[in-house]
């Protein structure tokens, strides 16, 4: 059958910052004075805040984790002020392309609200999505059902009729939970055993992905 919808995720996805969020998170924590492993970093990402609380705590014993996120927010809030973001290739022509084929798109974040709407303003493509939903509207984040759900909810459509289209093995598994097909554009880790089973569609960018798209009419 044919889709009716896409559902992005942001950081990774969209905008090319979960590269920022790695350093940031690595710096803040070296502030407070602790070495935060890269790999650690990438665990959490998309990673309910409960869920990555309890992982670095448990982790690096006396992790003051609101301190430190706070820091890496303040970090992330200065940078952003100053360099800007970019957003990852391919994203406008994506969306051109899906709307041009009345495929209706969204968003589907861990990002706070206030700063996803910013974002997504500041890169000038808020008015290209029907929906905008984050993770602080529901009651679990990713990797649970719980914002992909919602979003399909918001879109008044089922999860089999929407694609969900990310960047890391929570939200994939987000996406595969609630239901829709995943479409997996890998950022900072590659395709791995963790998800290879909620992988539907694999795609090396969003350009490849447009391409995809204009071959298969029928999508």
């Amino acid at each position: 059958m044919g889709f009716s919808a896409a559902i992005f995720d942001m950081d990774g996805t969209l905008i090319d910052s979960e590269k920022l969020n790695l350093r940031f998170w690595t710096e803040a924590a070296a502030m407070h004075g602790i070495d935060l492993a890269k790999e650690d970093v990438l665990h959490i990402r998309s990673l309910d805040s409960r869920l990555s609380r309890r992982y670095l705590e448990e982790r690096y014993p006396g992790f003051e984790f609101d301190s430190i996120r706070e820091t890496r927010r303040e970090l992330m809030r200065v940078h952003v002020e100053t360099e800007g973001l970019e957003l990852k290739p391919g994203v406008k022509e994506i969306l051109t392309e899906l709307r041009s084929k009345g495929i209706r798109t969204a968003v589907a974040t861990a990002t706070q609200p206030v700063r996803a709407f910013a974002y997504l303003e500041m890169l000038g493509i808020k008015d290209m999505f029907d929906e905008i939903v984050c993770t602080a509207m529901v009651a679990n984040g990713k990797p649970a059902p719980d914002v992909y759900e919602f979003a399909c909810g918001t879109l008044g459509l089922a999860p089999v009729e929407c694609m969900a289209v990310e960047d890391s093995p929570n939200g994939l598994k987000s996406a595969h939970s609630a239901g829709c097909t995943t479409v997996f554009i890998p950022d900072l880790t590659g395709p791995d055993e963790d998800t290879a089973d909620v992988t539907d569609l694999l795609f090396h960018d969003l350009n490849e992905m447009c391409r995809y798209v204009i071959e298969h009419p029928g999508l």
